[in-house]
């Protein structure tokens, strides 16, 4: 074989090497020897943020989900400006502060190493460990090697989170938008189970249903009397937060779905959920004493952190999650 012959082949395969590099795929070990102490680092930052703020790992689960359903799961939403002014996110998404945090605990363990969109994939998966009860929640095995985006949209966020007021068909189309599936959409809204939401994006349900100038009937009475307390009739923009499932509030477990089929769902969105053929049968199965929802719940959870992700030469490890380097 001639030298030449030797020398093209070695350039081919370099060439194939570097293409392999920067498409990657995302794997469980990928800091195994980079930053083995990563997991920790997390964990015990999530655990200090949670003892400080009973809501935070519901709203570090809402910050992933903001984050992928946006150009996918590449750490955007923690630029700041942009995606963080959308109408989904301004005044509500939270725990910026915590991702913040980890962070900079975890760049002065393994400098320049870990992804912001990898740290907030991990902190979602421990917020939900957190808050399951007892503790025999193991979550689900984190796929890791995400990088981070250099960009971010205001527009993209406005369009691609779903909105409250979607009906069932409509969520449909925007999770498979992202390469969900209609159950995704029904596992995943599970999440509800230990999140919060503001008076003003329910008070109708309370108050003028449907322009009636009466409460839907469709949710029960007693359920409408106790929101009420809680939001205005007028001005429900000055209301505050209640729990989306009334039932255990912030403990992450199958809870949300059981108050579906009681009709005390809080958002409309929810409460279809438990209705639209497309999806009733598995709230049934979700609600059941011995769902397996934290099991399937993870398995959407992988594939939620799967859409989108930036990985080999693409994006940039940032320093800082709020800024570009």
């Amino acid at each position: 074989m001639g030298i030449l012959l030797i020398l093209l082949l070695v350039v081919v395969v370099l060439l194939l090497l570097l293409l392999l590099a920067s498409v990657g795929q995302l794997t469980p070990d990928f800091y195994a020897s980079t930053c083995p102490q990563l997991a920790s680092i997390v964990a015990e930052q999530v655990y200090q943020a949670a003892q400080a703020d009973p809501r935070m790992p519901a709203s570090l689960v809402r910050l992933h989900f903001h984050d992928c359903f946006v150009n996918g799961c590449d750490g955007s939403v923690l630029l700041s400006g942009y995606e963080q002014l959308a109408g989904p996110n301004l005044n509500s998404i939270r725990g910026l502060n915590v991702i913040a945090d980890i962070k900079a605990a975890v760049e002065q363990a393994c400098p320049a190493t870990v992804s912001c969109a990898d740290i907030l994939a991990i902190a979602a998966r421990d917020s939900v460990v957190l808050a399951s009860k007892p503790l025999c929640n193991p979550g689900w095995t984190v796929l890791l090697g995400r990088r981070d985006s250099l960009t971010a949209s205001e527009e993209a966020a406005n369009v691609g989170i779903p909105g409250p007021f979607l009906n069932v068909e409509q969520l449909n189309a925007n999770f498979a938008n992202v390469g969900l599936s209609p159950q995704d959409v029904v596992v995943l809204s599970g999440a509800h189970t230990f999140g919060k939401v503001h008076c003003s994006f329910f008070s109708d349900r309370l108050y003028n249903f449907n322009n009636t100038f009466r409460p839907d009937p469709t949710m029960d009475p007693a359920q409408v009397t106790l929101l009420r307390s809680v939001c205005p009739r007028i001005f429900p923009g000055l209301g505050g937060t209640v729990s989306l499932d009334q039932g255990t509030r912030f403990i992450f477990d199958n809870s949300f779905y059981q108050e579906l089929q009681q009709n005390r769902g809080i958002l409309q969105m929810d409460q279809e959920l438990s209705r639209d053929p497309t999806t009733a049968v598995l709230v049934s199965q979700l609600a059941a004493p011995d769902s397996n929802f934290t099991t399937i719940f993870g398995q959407a959870m992988v594939k939620l952190g799967n859409v989108g992700v930036l990985t080999g030469a693409r994006g940039e490890i940032r320093k800082i999650c709020s800024q570009i380097n």
